[in-house]
């Protein structure tokens, strides 16, 4: 059974900074490319970074220059930091492979306060 727990977020004014983790199941992590997707009030799950089994990178346009994806294979953990977060990034931040994502954890919130 896969089991991603989420945890980090918290209210940031604009402006603020935070990071990420997600800690997920050993055999599902070691054998998928990850990915952060956050879900705004009112819209669809989107993905804005993604990270491969060999750590490379890619990124939404909404957080390009702002967030950063990185993993930790002997932890089984994925990381996002980000910064320069606006009220425009609010939403709740969930961890899941990047192909096929499945059992979703419950994510954390992240509110921006203007």
């Amino acid at each position: 059974q896969v089991q991603l727990v989420e945890s980090g977020g918290g209210l940031v004014q604009a402006g603020g900074s935070l990071r990420l983790s997600c800690a997920a199941s050993g055999m599902f992590f070691s054998f998928n490319d990850m990915g952060w997707y956050r879900q705004a009030p009112g819209k669809q799950r989107e993905l804005v970074a993604s990270i491969t089994l060999v750590s490379v990178t890619n990124y939404a346009d909404s957080g390009k220059g702002r967030f950063t994806i990185s993993r930790d294979n002997p932890k089984n953990r994925v990381y996002l930091q980000m910064g320069g977060l606006n009220p425009a990034d609010t939403a709740v931040y969930s961890c899941n492979a990047l192909h096929s994502p499945i059992g979703w954890g419950q994510g954390t919130q992240v509110p921006v306060s203007s």
